[in-house]
């Protein structure tokens, strides 16, 4: 059964997931917004969900083994820039626990059912089920050195509800009805699904029109590239843009205008 949720919200949404016995979910360190008191937090440097077990005629070996794949786990994140840790969530019959994305935007649950696995951007995960085994994916991330850009991506498979969000509005493709390909900015990748091939493209060769392009057009050389038939989630908004627009309207340089700079000296 699907973990029950609801997304409330238009231009800021958060996801209310509602657990009952047995039932559990994983977060992204820093998502999380509220829930009822039988709901048990617990953070842990693992997706596991429980405790090292020893396996039978193992001995220490069972934790050792352990310890050795949360050490990976914790060494993979680490690089990738991601929290060390995720959240565990787990009720006491029937509780409610709420969480959202750190930008104004949409939010979206992903139904996984063993067939197929989605990537996603390294800040667009949410929650998860328990159910929902998590790896990062450093895909395409040769190529993205070369472009200059960081290609880190998050890998989910097994079967459960994934909870993804992104900045602005989602459009759901797929390449294969648009001549099988889509040249993206790579600040507007959300997710796909693993049946797509990802890498980086170089923007035509080096020229006055492509150095125009990366100094003045607020693009650089390098696009994402998705090919193949399956489902890609693209966001009308990047973090880049709003970091941008927020350290502009923060300096404040650009508030002050003519009047302001010939009239609002008098503190100088």
């Amino acid at each position: 059964m699907a973990l029950r949720h609801r997304i409330q919200g238009e231009s800021m949404q958060m996801v209310v997931c509602q657990l009952g016995p047995g039932e559990s979910l994983y977060a992204e360190a820093g998502k999380f917004l509220w829930k009822t008191a039988n709901v048990s937090m617990e953070t842990r440097l693992s997706k596991g969900d429980g405790p090292p077990t020893v396996e039978a005629g193992g001995g220490g070996m069972g934790l050792l083994k352990k310890a050795m794949t949360t050490a990976t786990d914790v060494g993979k994140r680490a690089l990738a820039g991601e929290s060390l840790a995720f959240q565990h969530y787990r009720a006491s019959g029937e509780g409610l626990v709420a969480f959202a994305g750190v930008l104004p935007g949409q939010m979206k649950a992903i139904e996984l059912d063993g067939s197929k696995g989605w990537m996603a951007e390294k800040d667009a995960f949410v929650c998860a089920e328990s159910s929902v085994d998590f790896d990062i994916a450093f895909q395409g991330w040769k190529a993205g050195r070369r472009g200059g850009e960081g290609f880190v991506l998050e890998r989910f498979t097994g079967t459960g509800t994934l909870v993804i969000a992104g900045a602005g509005n989602f459009i759901e493709l797929n390449p294969s009805k648009y001549g099988g390909k889509l040249q993206v900015d790579t600040g507007c990748v959300v997710a796909f699904e693993d049946s797509i091939r990802y890498g980086v493209e170089r923007i035509g060769g080096l020229s006055a029109q492509t150095a125009m392009t990366a100094m003045f057009g607020g693009e650089g050389l390098s696009l994402a590239t998705l090919e193949g038939d399956g489902q890609v989630i693209i966001q009308s908004m990047t973090y880049d843009g709003i970091a941008n627009a927020l350290s502009k309207r923060l300096g404040g340089d650009d508030r002050r205008g003519l009047a302001g700079g010939l009239l609002g000296s008098g503190n100088d």
